[in-house]
């Protein structure tokens, strides 16, 4: 348990960026699992959620839930998932 007013504050603070970040990084599992799924379903149409899927990292990235590299690497074997399943 906190015992400085400070520390009481911080976890006030840690609390709500917990809530904020949990909406950022829950959509882009929810996107990059929509965009799996459809690559290993009908990869002539997985385009779309493919495009969403990326949003998604991207903003999630932006907000600084994930690291950018973290981001640029889940687009990266996403990108090559399509790619290897439409060849």
């Amino acid at each position: 348990m906190a015992n400085t007013k400070s520390a009481i504050k911080a976890n006030r603070q840690s609390q709500k960026r917990v809530v904020r970040n949990r909406i950022y990084r829950s959509g882009a599992r929810t996107a990059v699992k929509k965009a799996r799924l459809a690559i290993h379903a009908d990869p002539s149409s997985a385009a779309e959620s493919l495009h969403e899927a990326i949003r998604a990292l991207d903003r999630a990235a932006t907000k600084g839930v994930i690291h950018k590299n973290n981001a640029a690497r889940r687009k990266s074997r996403l990108v090559q998932a399509l790619n290897k399943a439409t060849a």
